[in-house]
């Protein structure tokens, strides 16, 4: 059987857009369809400090990226929990911003990140994490379901309540104080990433 010239065309063409399309998925990934990258139009990826979070990148893969996260990823890595997050999961993060952690007392966070306060600090970043994905929509369910908060068992051992506030998502931690989550359902592949707004305390 022989081919047009026409034919042969319409076969290389295919080829070069196969090979393009592999090209532009990364190594050892491969392509996500619209369902699987949790978006409803493609293309809409999400953006927390200024940088794309890819839904096929891990936890740590994509908060290195964030400009808002930098102190959080330096506990992180002070803390030896790199990874436990890049790990299969699936894991909620409840991710404060660098903003966040200024509100500390001054000192807090240098006094965390020192090597002899290393236990003190895997206590207060595991107490960020929540095992499972839990979406904006399973969070509010849970809310509406125990009359207007419902409480998580953080990674740490503590608990952690939300509830809704002026229609949005509100962390109260152990010692009453109190978060909100600004960015939601920033998909990854081994859970999901909620920015907020406060550093939770155990």
């Amino acid at each position: 059987m022989s081919f047009s010239k026409s034919a042969w065309l319409a076969l290389a063409l295919s080829i070069g857009e196969t090979t393009v399309a592999a090209a532009q998925t990364e190594p050892g990934q491969r392509e996500l369809n619209q369902t699987e990258l949790g978006q409803t139009d493609i293309g809409k990826t999400p953006m927390v400090g200024g940088a794309p979070m890819f839904p096929y990148r891990n936890i740590i893969q994509n908060a290195v990226e964030s400009k808002d996260h930098t102190t959080l990823v330096a506990a992180v890595k002070a803390a030896g929990l790199v990874q436990t997050l890049e790990g299969p999961g699936p894991y909620t993060v409840f991710a404060p911003t660098n903003e966040a952690f200024e509100k500390l007392p001054p000192g807090t966070v240098a006094g965390l990140l020192k090597p002899e306060n290393k236990a003190a600090l895997v206590k207060v970043l595991t107490y960020h994490v929540v095992a499972g994905k839990l979406t904006e929509a399973r969070l509010r369910s849970a809310i509406k379901a125990g009359g207007g908060m419902a409480t998580l068992t953080t990674v740490e051992g503590e608990p952690l309540t939300v509830s809704l506030y002026d229609d949005r998502i509100t962390l109260t931690d152990a010692k009453g104080g109190t978060s909100t989550v600004t960015i939601v359902n920033v998909m990854q592949s081994n859970g999901l990433i909620d920015v907020v707004d406060g550093v939770l305390t155990p």
